[in-house]
This record gives structure tokens, C-alpha cells and sequence, in this order.
């Protein structure tokens, strides 16, 4: 079975909202570092529309809420992991960066 966001009914939804995305963030969720939108794959630097919560655990596959930028390697290196959400002086964040940076990734060069 596929994906909502991949086929069907949410896929149109899907696309609106990551071209909206690519037009209107530049920085990654997960990482918080800048993301260089002039990059195309395989570079793993190379800009990514996430899920915030997973469509395998539930999230939505279309809602821009649920949708965030992020750098392809972060993307893969998240895959489908969900963190508890902080609450650090009264303000609710979400833990979307909580992930090793297991791999300098700013000295890369594409073949």
C-alpha cells in the first residue's frame, strides 16, 4: 500500500504545501542549521520537505503544520524516531532536533 502524500487524494495537498515550503523556510527542523536550496540529489545536503509526526505514527501526510524543511540526510537519519516534547520556561518544543550529528556533512563534494 503507499503512501497517502505519495498517491491519491492528499498528494495534491502535498505538493502545494512543500512548494510553499520550499519558497517561504531556509533553515532545517531537525538540524537548525541553513539549508542551501540550490542543492539537488544525491547531495545529502540537499533540501527535503519532513514530517513532523510521521505518517507511519500517525502524522498527517498533507497538513503544512505537520510539514517542515529539512536537509535530506537529516530527513533519513530522523526516518520515522518521535521525541518527547520539552517544555523549557513555560514554552512547549517540539524535540525534532535531538539527533546525533554523526556526520559532518559541510565538506561534502558530489562526484
Amino acid at each position: 500500500m503507499s503512501r497517502p502524500d505519495k498517491s491519491g487524494s492528499h498528494r495534491a495537498q502535498y505538493e502545494k504545501n512543500r512548494k510553499r515550503i520550499l519558497a517561504t523556510q531556509n533553515v532545517c527542523g531537525i538540524c537548525g542549521k541553513s539549508v542551501d536550496l540550490s542543492l539537488k540529489a544525491p547531495n545529502p545536503l540537499a533540501p527535503c520537505v519532513d514530517h513532523i509526526i510521521p505518517v507511519a505514527k500517525g502524522g498527517h501526510p498533507s497538513d503544512i503544520s505537520n510539514l517542515q524543511l529539512a536537509h535530506w540526510s537529516c530527513n533519513r537519519q530522523k526516518s520515522d524516531k518521535l521525541f518527547k516534547n520539552e517544555i523549557i520556561k513555560g514554552t512547549k518544543i517540539l524535540g525534532n532536533r535531538n539527533l546525533p550529528q554523526s556526520i559532518d556533512w559541510s565538506n561534502y563534494k558530489s562526484k
